[in-house]
């Protein structure tokens, strides 16, 4: 497969493009700074600068033209403020979304984080952060023309990936590593009977093929 990854420079993205590429799929990752380029390349993915906060939908679509998958990954990142959570935490998903229906790639998967609700009350950076998560989420899955799944993960950890996780419509708080995140995207991304899902995810017993096959019916 042909997978186009928003976020490309991220710490889950930059796992997920390994895992893909040592896999055999052609990866892609949209990445803002000419400088993060060398970190894809040696993660086997093909870097390609562009802004999703800039970026026109015709801009984005002609990269995912000819893919087989889109992830989001994206995120304004800490440090960043209640405007940017909504221009890429929502906006740029939103984008992303409008730019794969227009170029014909059905297969949409969205990390998003757990408890993300466009209606969450409060006035704290995180409270804008899920309530633009939520916003792209509740976008996302109002879309029939794409075979989404939405990944919610739990508290990221830097741990080293166990393999084994809790995955499901609701599993209740807890950590995860993003090595075990990134497993599970890579699989998700082989199992399409997850489309129209929404998944939370956090560290538990079950290893991620099982947990994915279990959520995906087969």
């Amino acid at each position: 497969m042909r997978i186009v990854i928003a976020g490309g420079h991220g710490q889950i993205a930059l796992r997920l493009e390994r895992l893909l590429s040592s896999g055999g799929h052609e990866v892609a990752g949209l990445i803002r700074r000419p400088e993060q380029a060398a970190d894809l390349r040696d993660a086997g993915a093909e870097p390609v600068v562009l802004d999703l906060e800039s970026a026109s939908v015709e801009e984005v679509a002609a990269v995912l033209e000819g893919a087989d998958a889109a992830v989001f990954a994206a995120g304004a990142g800490p440090g960043s403020g209640a405007d940017r959570k909504d221009t890429v935490d929502r906006g740029a998903a939103v984008l992303f979304a409008d730019a794969a229906e227009r170029a014909g790639v059905r297969r949409y998967v969205v990390v998003s984080s757990m408890g993300a609700d466009a209606r969450r009350p409060g006035d704290e950076i995180f409270d804008a952060y899920l309530r633009a998560k939520g916003a792209a989420d509740d976008d996302i899955r109002s879309r029939p023309d794409l075979e989404w799944t939405i990944l919610r993960p739990g508290s990221l950890t830097d741990d080293a990936g166990t393999g084994l996780v809790r995955l499901g419509a609701h599993t209740g708080g807890g950590p995860v590593p993003r090595d075990d995140v990134a497993a599970v995207l890579a699989e998700l991304l082989d199992t399409p009977a997850t489309a129209g899902l929404t998944l939370e995810l956090i560290s538990g017993s079950i290893p991620v093929s099982v947990a994915v096959k279990d959520v995906a019916g087969n």
